[in-house]
């Protein structure tokens, strides 16, 4: 599909009011997603595991206005408090996506969310925020249009939910999503994400990630100023195509189940995405001493235990530790032992791979 035919024709039906629930869940990139062009779309494509237990909840109050507005009108609350901070955020997204909705301005909308990961942890909260969002509003042009087919829904909703940030048109789906246009993969877009279309060896079912919070605090680097930076960077052309190059491994590692080498490609496209923002101009360091503390432990552990956990990075300090669920036991009594001690006040998450939103 393209651009166009995301726009909306004319409503078959009438909606007066309601409310609308989406859990979406955060997701975490295998390839990384890092520069832009305009109108979100990706200077290269990404792979994703989509994760289960972090994710954002939110519930949609609507109700129709006698008359359209100027503007739109909208009201938010985060965790039960009203959030200032957060609006302008959602009034571009707002503007980016009203060509494709044309009811936005034809309705009062009470936005209420919430997520169970601290915000602004380096766990991707835009994601699965914007993904719940996007989902909350696409239930409404399906009530405006019963006849929606439901492949549309979804790729429109991944469509709405890049519009505002990213990564989030991956968390509709799971539990592998890819986004961006690659020449090996058919069907692939950069307007929307779409479920890993090859064959995925049993090992990756339900494939654990551990997430350690090294610093739970505001990130050093928004991801918009971060993307932005690939702009006129010098090494920026080749990690494009180390990207798209990594995407092709990717399908013989997974359809293989090849460990070894999904380590050797997970590991390196984190320490990548850090190694573009220590050569940007300006520059930033966003690892922490005990980020490179912990992924040392997991080269050492893994050398001495012949096990399969790695690490990703997104752009924090905070890692995550992905291992197959087969070696659970083994590595949540590692990280225990090992890894806590270097998270601020000991905290970690546990999670798996999940199969996307749900409405609730």
């Amino acid at each position: 599909m393209r651009e166009k035919d995301f726009v909306a024709g004319k409503y078959s039906a009438s909606v007066i009011d309601g409310k609308v629930t989406y859990k979406s869940p955060s997701n975490i990139a295998l390839v990384k997603y890092w520069g832009k062009k305009d109108n979100q779309v990706p200077a290269n494509p990404s792979v994703s595991f989509t994760l289960d237990s972090c994710a954002t909840t939110t519930s949609l109050t609507y109700s129709k206005l006698e008359e359209p507005g100027k503007d739109f009108s909208f009201e938010l609350l985060f965790e039960g408090k009203p959030k200032p901070d957060f609006k302008p955020k959602i009034q571009t997204f707002f503007t980016r996506i009203s060509n494709y909705l044309p009811f936005l301005k034809s309705y009062h909308f009470v936005i209420e969310t919430s997520n169970s990961f601290p915000h602004s942890s380096g766990i991707a909260s835009s994601a699965s925020g914007m993904s719940a969002l996007a989902l909350c509003l696409m239930y409404i042009e399906n009530q405006l249009d019963p006849a929606m087919e439901e492949d549309y829904f979804n790729a429109k909703a991944s469509f709405l939910a890049r519009l505002g940030s990213g990564s989030a048109a991956r968390s509709i789906k799971g539990p592998i999503m890819q986004w961006g246009h690659h020449q090996d993969t058919e069907g692939s877009s950069d307007f929307y994400a779409i479920n890993y279309p090859y064959k995925v060896h049993e090992v990756f079912n339900n494939y654990q990630d551990t997430i350690l919070l090294v610093d739970k605090g505001q990130k050093q680097v928004s991801s918009t100023v971060g993307h932005n930076l690939m702009h006129g960077h010098p090494f920026a052309e080749q990690r494009f195509k180390q990207a798209h190059d990594n995407l092709s491994k990717l399908q013989r590692i997974f359809a293989e189940g090849d460990l070894p080498n999904f380590i050797k490609v997970v590991e390196s496209e984190a320490l990548t995405l850090h190694a573009m923002m220590m050569s940007s101009l300006p520059y930033f360091m966003l690892m922490k001493p005990n980020t490179l503390e912990i992924i040392n432990k997991i080269w050492e552990f893994r050398a001495e235990s012949k096990s399969h956990l790695c690490f990703t990075l997104d752009a924090g300090a905070n890692v995550h530790v992905l291992y197959p669920e087969s070696e659970k036991d083994l590595v949540l009594q590692f990280i225990k032992d090992e890894l806590v001690a270097y998270c601020e006040n000991g905290q970690y998450l546990c999670d798996q791979i999940g199969n996307g939103a749900v409405e609730i």
